[in-house]
């Protein structure tokens, strides 16, 4: 029997549900309310399905997330602030205010030289004058009385230049400028950044700016020793900071930037730098009404005094000392005020022994000679030398002038002499590097015929330019190799031009010549050495000619230690700057000049060498630059007023009418030599020649350029015929008897650029220094030649005459 049917309205019962009283029944539905529900279900599922993240965007952090980072990191920094604030206390005057020598040391380890006391005195911040006072603050910190301890803005902008390679920039008031002079140091650690900004903030609250303003005139480092204003003022310009000038006081501001580089009597290449910085300064107290414009406009610059060098720089360490300064500064080794705290042990690459050497074979051969006293012309006399170990870049010596007491501008370094003929083989290796031909299509080699007539116009330049040549003298078509025994200036000006004078440039440049140096300009007349470069420069470059066409950045430093630590010194790679093949067969040209050429006497050295004479315009300077394969030497004679400074030229000097390269300048070369090579045996140069180099070709026979062109430096339709060589130097012949009393003064000197007994009328009376007599025109050309660089005393050249 089946199961009867529930009535109607019954609801069945769960058996699980315990017995109770029976359910209501369950109302009728209602649709619409179930339609709207489900659409407000939907709706709710859609947007949590919207808002849900996918792809790239789960990395992103949400709104939230960034609002309550800027937070956590707000409430971070604002603890650290307050804690750096509170646990960092205004310490004691550091030992910068009591600051040590600098030890500097030979190679050998023994003292070369302290480098003296610091100077300081301080004075009331009511003792120097106002103007002084805005001058310094327009210098460094305009805004000074009217901003805060620190400025976080111009902290930032200076990191970021710095970072971006703009150049370094500290971004400090001078109130953080204070607290690192006074109470810190000048290393460049994050920790002392730190303590400078927690020092400014209190030292901001509690002194007045007066105060900080006095401490920071006591304390800045001016240069020459000098810390503060009144030290400064007495260094420079020999008296109290209360009697400074406006003029004066902006000067003094102007050190504060850089007090080495902006020295304008110890880097006199610095003036122009040093002279825009003051006119800023002088500019900027305009600017904030504390100058009138009428009183700027009158302003002139006021020459500080001459360097008082103390008592235990004298001689040649005070030379030593300023370059070694001067290198550990330009690379960034230190800073100069951070050096000039002291404390440092610096031990240098100069070789005791060598060092000596070079004094002496200096005062041996021109100082010993000089009479000032007798010769007014004695007076002007001055001598610079440098002595670099090609293989390691190491500078082993270094003659700055006669006393660093009496003449403060180190000769070896100073960027205002033409480097004259010395900078020819510069054109000839970056012929060779660069596989240049003449005019007409010939390969240029040491056997490349020119034309070496006087003031034959360069052809192929875009600048008209006709040299004239050492005593205007015409060689006629000679080769490359005996237009550099005898410094031809036609054959070179014409080179140049084939080459490229840009080409010339940048092989100069990669040698190791700064292509900052002054008057470096790419013309036909730079093959003449007009550029001004350094005694120094010229070394280094000669050293990469030495080493194969491999360049080592020179260096003074072996190493530098302050108590436990040791400071990183820069790196110095060595690197091919041109090939073997363009700097060997530079060299093999250069053997040439120093065994036939004008640069005879420094056979005297004993080993084999390869050197370039060079005379500077109207005689102002006289250069042998010259190297053996273990040794570069460059040595300079230079004319200077000692009362003026001005330029001088060397006409009469050591009783002689011409100064020339290959006289004292090579004399001092070989005796230099001789004793700093001493025992070691001769060596001859290994040399890899490019292809045509080592034997001269056949005859030539040209075809002759076109008709419209000017008659080309390199035509020869006829073989050259090379000049009569010199004979080695007699000390007896030209140059006392034949140059000086007989042909070169009395005779022939000055009027008709002879230099022995004679010649003929054409040869312009030329013999050669050994009294040889030059009958024939080249015969006397190449004596008159020789007169310039053989060091014998020819004919004064007139005024208008380009270098040899």
């Amino acid at each position: 029997m089946s199961d009867q049917s529930p009535p109607p309205g019954w609801t069945p019962r769960d058996p699980d549900t315990p017995d109770g009283p029976p359910a209501a029944a369950p109302a009728e539905p209602d649709r619409t309310a179930g339609r709207t529900a489900g659409r407000t279900a939907d709706a709710k599922a859609g947007k949590k399905a919207r808002r849900k993240r996918t792809g790239w965007r789960r990395i992103l952090p949400t709104w939230r997330m960034v609002l309550g980072t800027v937070l956590l990191l707000a409430l971070l920094l604002g603890g650290a602030l307050v804690a750096g604030y509170l646990l960092v206390d205004i310490p004691p005057a550091n030992a910068a205010a009591t600051a040590q020598s600098n030890v500097y040391l030979y190679s050998d380890g023994s003292q070369l030289a302290r480098d003296g006391e610091v100077d300081r005195v301080n004075i009331p911040l009511s003792q120097v004058p106002l103007t002084v006072q805005r001058a310094v603050l327009a210098a460094e910190d305009r805004n000074f009385y009217s901003e805060r301890a620190v400025d976080p803005q111009a902290m930032l902008r200076a990191a970021w230049n710095t970072a971006t390679g703009k150049g370094t920039q500290s971004g400090s008031t001078i109130t953080q400028q204070y607290v690192k002079n006074y109470y810190l140091g000048q290393e460049q650690t994050i920790n002392r950044k730190v303590k400078e900004f927690f020092i400014a903030i209190k030292l901001g609250r509690e002194k007045s700016k007066g105060y900080i303003l006095e401490g920071y005139l006591n304390t800045s480092y001016f240069g020459r020793n000098a810390y503060g204003i009144q030290a400064a003022s007495q260094a420079y310009y020999g008296k109290d900071a209360g009697q400074l000038t406006t003029a004066e006081g902006a000067y003094l501001a102007t050190l504060l930037n850089s007090p080495s580089a902006f020295d304008v009597v110890s880097h006199p290449q610095s003036r122009p730098r040093a002279l825009a910085r003051w006119n800023y300064v002088l500019d900027g107290m305009v600017k904030k009404d504390w100058l009138p414009a009428a009183e700027r406009a009158a302003t002139q610059f006021p020459e500080p005094g001459k360097v008082r060098a103390a008592a235990g720089l004298s001689g040649q360490r005070g030379y030593l000392v300023e370059a070694i300064k001067d290198y550990i500064v330009e690379n960034k080794v230190l800073d100069d005020k951070t050096l000039a705290e002291g404390g440092y042990r610096i031990t240098t690459t100069i070789d005791r022994r060598r060092q000596n050497a070079f004094v002496e074979a200096v005062d041996d051969q021109m100082v010993a000679k000089l009479d000032p006293e007798k010769r007014k012309a004695d007076r002007v006399v001055r001598a610079g030398g440098v002595s670099i170990d090609p293989a390691t870049g190491k500078v082993v010596a270094l003659y700055g002038g006669i006393d660093y007491t009496k003449q403060y501008v180190n000769n070896a370094t100073r960027h205002d002499y033409q480097v004259a003929s010395t900078f020819k083989p510069f054109v000839f290796a970056a012929a060779v590097e660069n596989d240049s031909r003449t005019q007409d299509g010939r390969r240029i080699t040491p056997h490349t015929v020119y034309n070496g007539d006087n003031k034959r116009p360069v052809v192929g330049g875009r600048i008209r330019f006709a040299p004239e040549n050492e005593g205007q003298v015409s060689y006629g078509n000679i080769t490359v190799n005996t237009a550099t025994d005898l410094s031809v200036n036609a054959v070179y000006a014409q080179m140049a031009v084939d080459v490229g004078t840009l080409k010339v440039k940048e092989t100069a440049v990669a040698l190791g010549i700064p292509e900052t140096t002054p008057n470096f300009e790419p013309v036909p007349a730079m093959a003449l050495g007009t550029l001004q470069a350094s005694v120094l420069d010229m070394t280094q470059a000669y050293a990469t000619l030495a080493d194969h066409g491999r360049r080592t950045p020179y260096t003074f430093l072996e190493k530098i230690t302050k108590e436990d630590d040791t400071i990183a010194l820069p790196e110095r790679t060595a690197t091919q700057a041109i090939s073997r093949e363009a700097a060997d067969t530079t060299t093999s040209m250069l053997v040439s000049v120093v065994d036939n050429g004008t640069g005879t006497a420094a056979l005297a050295a004993g080993h084999p060498a390869a050197g370039k004479t060079g005379t500077g315009e109207l005689d102002r300077s006289a250069w042998f630059a010259a190297y053996t394969p273990d040794l570069v030497t460059v040595v300079a004679m230079m004319g200077q007023d000692p009362d003026t400074g001005a330029l001088q030229s060397l006409y009469d000097a050591l009783g002689e009418s011409r100064i020339g390269g290959g006289g004292y300048p090579a004399r001092i070369w070989a005796a230099y030599t001789k004793t700093a090579l001493e025992g070691a045996d001769p060596v001859d140069f290994d040399l890899e020649l490019q292809p045509g180099a080592s034997q001269p070709p056949p005859s030539p026979s040209f075809e002759p350029f076109p008709p419209e062109e000017p008659t080309p430096g390199d035509r020869s339709p006829t073989p050259p015929v090379r000049p009569t060589r010199p004979t080695p130097p007699n000390p007896t012949g030209g140059q006392d008897n034949g140059g000086q009393d007989q042909g070169g003064r009395t005779n022939g000197g000055r009027t008709q650029g002879g230099q022995d007994n004679g010649g003929t009328t054409q040869g312009a009376q030329g013999g050669t220094s050994a009294g040889t007599q030059a009958g024939t025109t080249q015969g006397a050309a190449q004596g008159a030649s020789q007169g310039a660089d053989a060091g014998a005393s020819g004919g004064m050249r007139p005024p208008s005459a380009f270098l040899e």
